[in-house]
């Protein structure tokens, strides 16, 4: 079988370090559209879908921001498989009719997250072990699930996994290597300055190899639309 072909929706604001970290973590082919100026795809002729982190807020007025979720809401009604991260999690969450707010608080640097189902069936977490470490940067969080949506990791920051049926969601970033993680934790210069350091002295080769094992979830995400395109192919036949 040909390699998935995904859209591949960036909503960064012209990150160049987020279609990089992408391109290498997803074994497909990216179509990519720039979703922060309004750039959407005009069909839904897709394996799958990716959305992005950003430094917007999923619950912002914004036009494209409310294009982009209706568009995946439509997306997700088409039975597309969907694979949000960060922003794009909350994304799909409030596509699927869940609630994004603001935490009140930031969430940045090495984090544990704690998986809250241990069955590997179909799971974007299959793999990967009960208690793992992820880098994250966050100040929303997803208050509510989707009707009919899986908790599938948390922490005590609140919800870092969801599924619901085809669309997957998780808060933290799987995709940063370490010059990302650095360059994000220098622009919160809102962020108290002992916070900031802390969190890039934690920046070391052991805290991201810990890290690297949630980005199985890539290969687990390609393989779950592998499964999802051999089906259609033969419900079809």
């Amino acid at each position: 079988m040909n390699r998935p072909r995904f859209a591949f929706l960036d909503a960064s604001h012209a990150d160049e370090n987020t279609p990089r970290n992408f391109r290498r973590e997803l074994d497909a082919d990216l179509v990519e559209f720039d979703a922060t100026a309004g750039h959407l795809p005009d069909h839904f002729d897709y394996d799958g879908i990716v959305i992005t982190g950003s430094s917007s807020s999923a619950y912002w007025d914004d036009e494209w921001i409310q294009n982009l979720v209706s568009w995946v809401a439509e997306a997700d009604e088409r039975g597309l498989p969907i694979l949000g991260v960060c922003f794009g999690h909350q994304v799909v969450a409030a596509a699927l009719g869940g609630t994004v707010e603001d935490m009140d608080d930031y969430e940045l640097g090495y984090s544990d997250v704690e998986r809250t189902t241990n069955d590997d069936a179909d799971d974007l977490l299959a793999g990967i072990s009960g208690q793992f470490t992820v880098f994250t940067s966050h100040g929303d969080y997803v208050s509510e699930l989707p009707p009919g949506a899986e908790l599938l990791a948390e922490n005590g920051f609140g919800v870092h996994a969801f599924r619901r049926d085809h669309a997957f969601g998780v808060q933290f970033h799987p995709e940063y290597d370490t010059e990302t993680a650095e360059a994000i934790a220098r622009e919160k210069d809102f962020l108290p300055d002992e916070q900031i350091q802390s969190v890039l002295d934690d920046i070391t080769p052991e805290n991201y190899d810990a890290a690297c094992e949630a980005k199985r979830l890539f290969d687990n995400f390609v393989a779950y639309v592998d499964r999802v395109r051999t089906e259609t192919v033969e419900s079809a036949a």
